[in-house]
């Protein structure tokens, strides 16, 4: 099984700010701390980045070229992900506020502020994610319920077996990243042996449909959009 006690550097963080220098120096000071960052500077960037990664925490602007950044995080949680979400904004009086919590944002953080009270309150998401995970995964129009083990693709439940599954679950958990052959084999089968895994993952794209989600990389599998 995943070892749960992550550092920064096993955590993806996006950042959703117009602010060219801004923007930069968030992301420069949280990759100094240890995290891998996605910089994007509008809601149609972030939200193709949150269509094809899934992310350990959201940092998002609100004024933006293209909307507000709350539209970002309340299309999230209408998705079904959980992902902590921080707002940093000048718009920080009681009623935007409101505002940003009722949205769905977890934390809020007024302009100007310090990179370290940032990577303060990044990391106190981070850790409450980790405390706990969230049940609800997705990519794209793939949701994945962890309590329920259901499977939907477009808003259709899909029959899939146990391994299938367990598969689904560990790669869908990974997104954007290569998981190997022999972790699949632990996490879907309890065993190191990788024989069964390629029939399971087979089966398992066959199920979910086009466009295809899975795809081989190197020594084993890849999902992303």
């Amino acid at each position: 099984m995943p070892d749960d006690r992550m550092t920064p550097r096993d955590l993806w963080i996006l950042v959703c700010e117009d602010d060219d220098e801004l923007g930069e120096r968030v992301a420069s000071g949280l990759r100094g701390a240890g995290y891998t960052v996605d910089l994007t500077r509008n809601l149609s960037e972030a939200g193709q980045s949150c269509g094809t990664r899934s992310y350990d925490c959201l940092i998002v602007d609100r004024g933006l070229p293209d909307g507000d950044g709350l539209d970002l995080i309340r299309g999230q949680r209408e998705s079904g992900r959980r992902t902590p979400a921080l707002v940093i904004t000048a718009r920080d009086g009681p009623r935007e506020r409101a505002e940003g919590y009722a949205s769905g944002a977890d934390d809020y953080l007024a302009k100007p502020f310090s990179l370290s009270e940032l990577a303060t309150r990044v990391r106190t998401l981070c850790g409450s994610r980790q405390r706990s995970p969230a049940q609800v995964l997705a990519v794209g129009d793939l949701v994945v319920d962890r309590l329920r083990r259901r499977v939907r693709r477009g808003g259709v439940l899909l029959t899939v077996t146990s391994r299938e599954f367990n598969a689904l679950e560990l790669l869908t958990a990974r997104a954007g990243t290569p998981v190997s052959v022999r972790e699949i084999a632990e996490y879907c089968c309890g065993t190191a042996s990788s024989a069964n895994v390629e029939d399971v993952v087979r089966q398992l794209a066959r199920k979910l449909g086009e466009p295809q989600l899975i795809h081989a990389s190197g020594t084993g599998y890849l999902m992303h959009i």
